[in-house]
């Protein structure tokens, strides 16, 4: 993986990691909403509402755009699928791991059943 692209995955994780920026994303990725709407959903000040904006949108998972006065967040589905693609690989990295513990156990003649 080029360095470039660990640090995109290091930030969506990073990103992913905090509960109200998890709850966030799914409103965006639900509808697009306004950064202002959005502060009003969290017992948090409006500038940490953007804070969180922000490293979503560092991390590639939602976009944002200024309509007038306003700036409205959209989720980014293709970023979202590109998480869950490393999750998927990684379990299948973990399933055969397990797979390969359950075949040394079960090739154990010290095994009792």
């Amino acid at each position: 993986m080029a360095e470039e692209d660990a640090r995109r995955v290091d930030a969506m994780f990073h990103a992913l990691a905090d509960r109200t920026r998890r709850d966030i994303l799914r409103r965006v990725l639900a509808g697009e909403h306004s950064v202002s709407a959005l502060a009003v959903a969290y017992d948090m000040s409006f500038a940490a509402v953007q804070k969180h904006v922000a490293v979503l949108e560092k991390a590639g998972l939602l976009t944002k755009r200024r309509n007038g006065r306003e700036q409205l967040a959209s989720g980014d589905v293709a970023a979202v699928r590109s998480v869950a693609s490393m999750l998927a690989e990684l379990e299948q990295v973990w399933r055969g791991r397990i797979g390969r513990i359950d075949a040394l156990i079960a090739s154990d003649p010290e095994q009792k059943d």
